[in-house]
């Protein structure tokens, strides 16, 4: 329930912003949203069949319902897989094409519960680590998406002769073709080792870094 009422919240806010900002603008008869597949298939059925909605996706039926824009999702019927090798068709920058994907509501569905200006700056510094980490090391090419997420549990911890109470850091990284299935990708020891000891060490509000192995099914690749 309280998910549900999160992504309603998330939802209501895309709308509001996409109505200030299309105000703006003069002379515009189109808007462009990158929406896929799998946003289709996990926000509602797309075969008519009795599939059950796994979550609702802010680009799909997100969209303020008197609009005079005459909405454009051309890859609306392709995987993640498929776009890639159309973007390399059509030649566009491998760094572009091969880019982790990013959820629409942002860093909110990678922070379970309760969002403050606090958690979402903790995150932030440290997924940076985490994905600077994959760069510096050649991983980046190798993983689909890779991130951190910020779990609503405090542990105790040592620094020095101290001791913490602070959140615990959940990393997640994913092979996949399309998005549909996910299977973990395995870090060596050391690699582990180092971005947990960088996290704890230089981020404020995180005293433990946990791996998550869960493949998709059962899981989903996101943790909301």
């Amino acid at each position: 329930m309280i998910l549900k009422k999160k992504r309603k919240i998330i939802g209501n806010l895309f709308i509001k912003i996409f109505e200030k900002y299309a105000k703006k603008i003069k002379n515009v008869k189109y808007l462009a949203q990158g929406t896929l597949y799998p946003d289709l298939i996990e926000s509602k059925s797309v075969t008519g069949s009795q599939t059950s909605k796994i979550k609702s996706h802010h680009n799909v039926g997100g969209l303020p319902k008197k609009m005079k824009l005459k909405l454009v999702e051309p890859l609306r019927l392709l995987f993640k897989d498929e776009v890639r090798k159309l973007g390399l068709e059509l030649k566009l920058s491998r760094e572009i094409v091969l880019r982790h994907p990013f959820p629409g509501p942002g860093l909110a569905i990678r922070i379970p519960g309760e969002i403050t200006q606090d958690k979402v700056k903790i995150l932030k510094e440290a997924d940076d680590i985490f994905i600077n980490a994959l760069r510096d090391h050649n991983l980046y090419k190798d993983i689909w998406q890779a991130y951190a997420a910020l779990l609503p549990v405090k542990t105790v911890g040592v620094m020095g002769d101290n001791r913490t109470y602070e959140y615990m850091c959940l990393l997640r990284a994913i092979t996949s073709e399309d998005g549909m299935t996910a299977d973990t990708f395995n870090f060596k020891k050391e690699f582990m080792q180092l971005v947990s000891n960088k996290i704890i060490n230089n981020i404020k509000g995180i005293n433990r870094v946990v791996y998550d192995i869960t493949s998709k099914p059962p899981s989903t690749i996101e943790l909301e």
